[in-house]
């Protein structure tokens, strides 16, 4: 197995070298990779301190890693920190603007042994954490080579993935890390079914994240002006097949604010959007704040996560297409979500836990939108459907200390 692993890769590099002749996206894939070491090793000799290198796929799995560094940095404020992630999506976006935890960012060259070696020796971490998945053979065996403590947290696994179906190479993987910290016990119970004991339930350090979100929110005067005293709906990261469920339900719900946060920013569906809905409508980049639209379309990156602070309720979109997003931030806030109907649960267990505890609800057609939506605007369900929300967050709190005290532990001497 080990070999068809290293053949794939072999062939992986050539089709993307091939493919950056012809697509832009894997061109620029690539080009994102170029003098990655020389960057390295001038940081590296402009900062010799110890490092902690956190590896991540991409945005999400960052979010996810930001509590952890925030508490690896209020322990340990000497200790730099790297970041490397595998997606252009990801590393684009945390590299427009300072980012308080992190001293380097930087690509996780394509998985080779002489690559991983190379990146790992000219990194010299003093430890390293993966972020719930992207598990890269060479990269861990380098790092292990090197002895390097090495943790995973945020795990989330399922029975149907390599490591629980058969043991052999893709299970001694999860073997090399000296300690996994679980998003969920159902994940704990998968690694006990293979005997891997060193882990824990941690929990998901997103809901770190969005605590620290709702705290310290941006403020938008003139949205807090615009909403005023109107019951609104905040709808992120819609796809079409979301808004082909709220597209009738805001129809018929004129009394309220709308706030509508398309995952792609393209204005072609924004403006046939706007031609199907009864109401009036705006883009944010267009909006003059002096005018009173019934919705306005965000048409940029960065002000959904605040964006929250004014819902009375919140949709989150995604489900019905490649994956659901975020539910997390507007739970964050204390407000109930809704979701379109998940054609893979297995992969977002927030989904099920947020309707176990009555703050989370799944539709799969506009009748039962409009059913959901009515029983929130009943007072008693609605209020009930917050405390529900406020609850379950604060019952999750925590996981980011919890890790970072564990691994204090496991390796004194370093962070003391």
């Amino acid at each position: 197995m080990k070999w068809i692993y290293r053949i794939t890769v072999f062939f992986a590099r050539i089709v993307i070298f091939l493919g950056g002749l012809l697509i832009p996206k894997i061109r620029h894939f690539s080009a994102g990779r170029k003098n990655l070491f020389q960057r390295i090793v001038a940081f590296r000799n402009s900062n010799p301190g110890e490092l902690a290198w956190f590896h991540v796929a991409s945005l999400g799995e960052y979010e996810q890693a930001r509590p952890v560094m925030a508490e690896l940095k209020r322990v340990k404020p000497e200790l730099l920190i790297a970041v490397s992630f595998f997606s252009p999506s990801g590393f684009d976006h945390v590299i427009k603007k300072t980012q308080p935890e992190v001293d380097f960012v930087t690509y996780l060259p394509l998985d080779s042994k002489r690559k991983a070696q190379r990146f790992v020796k000219s990194l010299r971490p003093s430890l390293v954490f993966f972020v719930k998945y992207d598990l890269w053979y060479h990269h861990i065996c380098a790092i292990k080579s090197e002895r390097i403590p090495l943790f995973l947290f945020s795990a989330s696994f399922r029975p149907d993935q390599p490591y629980f179906r058969r043991n052999g190479f893709f299970r001694s993987i999860l073997f090399q890390f000296d300690y996994i910290f679980t998003q969920n016990q159902r994940t704990l119970e998968l690694l006990d079914s293979i005997n891997y004991r060193t882990a824990s339930l941690a929990g998901d350090t997103r809901f770190d994240r969005v605590v620290e979100t709702a705290k310290n929110h941006k403020e938008y005067p003139e949205m807090t002006d615009w909403v005023g005293n109107k019951p609104t709906v905040v709808a992120g990261s819609v796809w079409e097949e979301d808004m082909g469920l709220l597209i009738p339900l805001m129809n018929t719900k004129s009394g309220y604010r709308w706030i509508i946060a398309p995952h792609d920013l393209n204005p072609e569906p924004m403006n046939r959007w706007a031609e199907e809905l009864n109401l009036s409508v705006v883009r944010y980049s267009q909006w003059d704040s002096d005018s009173n639209p019934d919705v306005i379309f965000i048409d940029n990156i960065g002000m959904l996560s605040s964006l929250y602070q004014f819902a009375r309720v919140a949709y989150v979109g995604g489900a019905m297409g490649k994956g659901l997003h975020n539910i997390l931030e507007p739970l964050g806030f204390g407000i109930p979500v809704i979701f379109g109907k998940l054609r893979k649960t297995a992969k977002f267990p927030e989904s099920a836990e947020s309707q176990l505890n009555g703050c989370g609800f799944e539709v799969e057609d506009v009748d039962s939108l409009m059913q959901v939506f009515e029983r929130l605007e009943n007072p008693h369900f609605y209020e009930k459907s917050k405390k529900a929300a406020s609850k379950w967050v604060k019952m999750n709190e925590g996981a980011a200390s919890k890790i970072i005290k564990k691994v204090e532990g496991l390796i004194s001497d370093l962070l003391n």
